[in-house]
């Protein structure tokens, strides 16, 4: 396999067929998590053993969209002083190459990279100790650092369930059906299995890594999925974790003291100032911005408005991406406006594409005026006073979340 010669250590054939034999039972779930970061941030990815660490290297290296080729390096016993090499310049900050370090017991602890932000757990975790050194390797502080990512292929999570950890664990609530449950259960016990034996001559077939979909009937009777790949925990206002289920659960619950129905939900998210008392009242329930668009992502619409995500929720409707919910209200929207209007509605609604419906909030009107015209004044020949470029702002929302896509 490309890449799989230069360590220390010499590999017999058989190794070589054993390498193989471990990339392609882990290449869904290294393009799982290749598709899911930011592959310019700094990642760790904790393997079962030396082996697996080096075929997951190469599969990393064969789905990577950097041209270096040491964009990722394995770290392990058999690395030598290469992998020690490897290692120091990885922990340079300053440094982006290399960008992703496979290894298996050598990272779990003492290592400080201050700017790793992304920890993929490949092989099972035996004890909350050691959980605990392996999620210290994404603590560490560095400056515009606020959180980083745990990519749990192996349910490592359950460890907060440990009463030593976290208290008392909650009692779990099923929302698969007997068939899902079979299905998960299989993956798992496989998973697990294939752990175990990686580096070990096996007959058997092996099953590929395929997570269900999780689908969640509601008090109104209609079912939501959460189709994503990605299994993410949450938290309630008293510090309890919850599942994705759970945490949809109790928001559908909470829905009707915001809004009465879907129309009332349009109106209130068409003004940025009542959109915003929404947002803040749906924070102060614990359903933030940030557990909004995490929601967004397991449902497969992370390029939709937070419109979409609670029109989801709340009414069953079936998200639209930000472009095509533009392309469908944009000639209404321009009917309504002419010339040089038209021309910064055109930039305001791609950045609302790009960025998302935080840039359509009246906070950030200077900053775009700014950016299509370099200074307000500007902005002021063009369009108008500034009470009529207010107007235009805050005006066109309405359209684009109205039920009519023409004029």
């Amino acid at each position: 396999m490309e890449g799989a010669v230069d360590e220390a250590r010499t590999y017999t054939e058989t190794d070589f067929n054993r390498i193989i034999e471990i990339a392609e039972r882990e290449r869904y779930r290294v393009q799982l998590f290749m598709e899911e970061i930011n592959q310019n941030q700094k990642t760790l990815v904790f393997c079962a053993n030396q082996l697996h660490a080096l075929a997951v290297r190469d599969l990393i290296n064969q789905m990577k969209i950097s041209s270096n080729p040491n964009y990722c390096v394995r770290v392990t016993a058999d690395d030598g002083k290469l992998g020690e090499q490897h290692l120091s310049t990885f922990q340079d900050n300053e440094k982006n190459i290399p960008t992703i370090l496979t290894t298996s017991q050598k990272l779990s602890t003492g290592v400080d990279a201050r700017n790793v932000r992304n920890i993929v757990l490949m092989r099972p975790i035996n004890s909350m100790i050691e959980f605990k050194q392996i999620i210290g390797r994404g603590t560490r502080l560095f400056d515009g650092k606020d959180y980083f990512t745990i990519y749990d292929f192996v349910k490592a999570y359950e460890h907060f369930n440990d009463p030593e950890w976290d208290g008392e664990p909650q009692e779990p609530v099923l929302v698969k059906d007997s068939r899902e449950r079979q299905k998960s259960d299989k993956y798992n016990v496989s998973t697990t299995e294939s752990f175990k034996d990686i580096g070990k001559d096996r007959n058997e077939s092996t099953e590929i890594y395929r997570p269900p979909t999780i689908k969640i009937k509601l008090a109104d009777g209609k079912e939501r999925t959460l189709p994503h790949q990605i299994s993410t925990s949450f938290w309630s206002p008293d510090g309890k974790p919850m599942s994705a289920a759970e945490f949809v659960e109790r928001l559908f619950g909470e829905i009707p003291e915001l809004f009465k129905n879907e129309d009332e939900l349009k109106a209130i998210w068409s003004r940025p100032d009542t959109r915003k008392a929404l947002l803040e009242g749906l924070a102060e329930k614990g359903y933030g911005e940030e557990q909004l668009t995490e929601i967004s992502r397991l449902i497969d619409a992370e390029k939709s408005d937070l419109y979409d995500v609670l029109a989801y929720i709340a009414y069953a409707s079936p998200p639209i991406s930000r472009r095509e919910r533009v392309l469908a209200h944009k000639a209404l929207i321009f009917s309504r406006y002419m010339g040089k209007q038209q021309e910064f509605l055109e930039f305001v609604l791609e950045q609302y594409i790009q960025e998302g419906v935080g840039e359509l909030d009246r906070s950030k009107l200077p900053k775009l005026l700014e950016l299509k015209y370099h200074a307000v004044r500007d902005a002021v020949t063009q369009l108008g006073s500034v009470a009529t470029i207010s107007e235009v702002f805050i005006g066109f929302q309405q359209y684009l979340y109205s039920q009519d896509r023409a004029a």
